[in-house]
C-alpha cells in the first residue's frame, strides 16, 4: 500500500465519520429508533409485509386471480395508511434526506476524478445515464 493510499484511505474514514456524526444522520438514527419502539407501527409494517406476499401471489396470475381486485385494494389501502402514520413518515423522510447526502457526497467524489463517471441516484429520472436498463441489460442501452 502507497502513502497515497493511505492518505485516501484516512480521508474516506474522515468523511464517513462527518456523514455519521452529522444532523441528517442523527435525525435518521433518532427517527429509526422511535419507529422500532412504535408497536402500532411495527404491526402495521408485519400486516403490510404479510398482504405484500399474497399481493405477489396474486400477480402472479393477474386479473384471473380469483383474490385479484380484493387483494390489490388491500394492498394499497394499507400502504396509505403505512403513508400516513406520523413515525413511519418521518422516518422515511428522514431516510430520503441521508440517501441524498450519501448521493451527493458519492457525486462530488466521483466528478472530482472525472466528469464522465455516473453516479445513481436511485431515481432514473435524475440519472445522468441515457441507459435505461443498466449496462448489462444485452448490449441494447445505447450508453456512450
Amino acid at each position: 500500500m502507497s502513502l497515497d493510499q493511505v492518505v485516501l484511505l484516512e480521508e474516506s474514514l474522515t468523511l464517513a465519520e462527518m456523514v455519521s456524526s452529522s444532523s441528517i444522520a442523527f435525525e435518521y438514527k433518532k427517527s429509526k429508533y422511535i419507529l422500532e419502539q412504535d408497536k402500532q407501527a411495527q404491526e402495521m409494517i408485519s400486516r403490510f409485509a404479510d398482504m405484500k406476499e399474497k399481493y405477489e401471489e396474486v400477480q402472479r396470475f393477474g386479473k384471473y386471480h380469483p383474490d385479484f381486485h380484493t387483494v390489490s385494494a388491500q394492498v394499497r389501502t394499507l400502504k396509505r395508511e403505512l403513508d400516513f402514520h406520523e413515525n413511519i413518515a418521518n422516518f422515511k423522510k428522514a431516510e430520503k434526506e441521508l440517501e441524498t447526502l450519501l448521493i451527493e457526497c458519492s457525486r462530488i467524489i466521483a466528478h472530482s476524478v472525472s466528469e464522465q463517471i455516473k453516479v445513481p441516484t436511485g431515481n432514473p429520472f435524475f440519472d445522468e445515464s441515457s441507459c435505461s436498463g443498466g449496462c448489462g441489460s444485452g448490449g441494447s442501452c445505447g450508453c456512450a
